[in-house]
């Protein structure tokens, strides 16, 4: 899938339950980047039609462009309510992209894009063991346009008990880092903070997703989103340190060269160029 796709450089994922209509144009309307409209965890075993249904009649009212900004989380593939999405789910024209929950295997994604068609991009959640070790496979999978890292579902799966910096899941989140840039991915979306209270412990939570190499983070809240792209978002001052780099580099018109007394060479160009396409 191409960079150029608009959920490739969204930076702020804002779920809102698919039983919860009233909800809909509250999250598009919230200034988050991207919306999932979420089938699974959000929804009881009772309202998963209504869910549906629910989400059926708010797509007619949607334009081009908000269409391209949702996603829908489905059913987990091995529930019987992953078929009625399944069988669902072309109904919705323009759609953005699915959110498959416990994506376990290239076979997982095969069995959305058989679906929904080969134009329809996938966003794979890593939340289980079995997902975790097929973990390159799933990346390199047709129509992936970005993993995403489901880390409570993980921490469960896998028995951990994690401390509030989540340092146990380091090597999780630059595995996924990694997959991603291998198979030439956007870098992936990590997991939700769950307070929607405590904002500082938001920001501390998408600054330490920045540093591993995530570039955009799933929301529950719409009072998360502005900690989140301050966290993601290059602060001015990076900016004009980027400008200035590169201002630098046209007049000393190759080699090294040094800006606020530090050498610059590639790699710092590289970092430079970076910040100036994540504004």
């Amino acid at each position: 899938m191409s960079e150029l796709h608009p959920l490739a450089r969204a930076c702020t994922f804002l779920f809102a339950p698919g039983h919860k209509p009233e909800r809909f144009e509250k999250a598009l309307n919230s200034g988050a980047d991207a919306v999932i409209l979420d089938l699974e965890d959000a929804v009881p075993l009772a309202d998963k039609a209504v869910a549906r249904e629910a989400i059926a009649q708010a797509w007619q009212g949607w334009s081009v462009a908000q269409r391209a900004r949702i996603l829908v989380r489905i059913s987990a593939l091995s529930t019987d309510d992953a078929v009625a999405d399944l069988n669902w789910l072309p109904a919705l024209a323009g759609l953005g992209a699915v959110m498959v929950p416990k994506a376990q295997s290239a076979a997982d994604l095969a069995r959305v894009s058989q679906a929904v068609g080969a134009q329809v991009p996938l966003v794979p959640l890593i939340e289980t063991a079995q997902g975790l070790f097929a973990l390159h496979e799933v990346a390199q999978a047709p129509q992936v346009v970005r993993l995403a890292l489901g880390h409570l579902d993980l921490q469960a799966d896998l028995g951990m008990v994690c401390c509030a910096d989540e340092a146990e899941l380091g090597s999780v989140r630059l595995n996924l880092v990694m997959a991603s840039r291998l198979a030439n991915l956007p870098p992936p979306i990590d997991g939700v903070s769950t307070s929607t209270q405590d904002l500082g412990l938001v920001l501390n939570d998408a600054a330490r997703s920045r540093r591993f190499g995530f570039f955009a983070k799933l929301c529950i809240h719409p009072a998360q989103l502005a900690p989140v792209r301050e966290a993601f978002i290059p602060s001015a001052a990076q900016q004009d340190w980027a400008h200035r780099v590169l201002a630098a580099e046209a007049a000393a018109g190759g080699g090294a060269f040094t800006v606020d007394g530090k050498m610059v060479d590639p790699p710092v160009l590289k970092l430079a160029r970076q910040i100036l396409s994540q504004v």
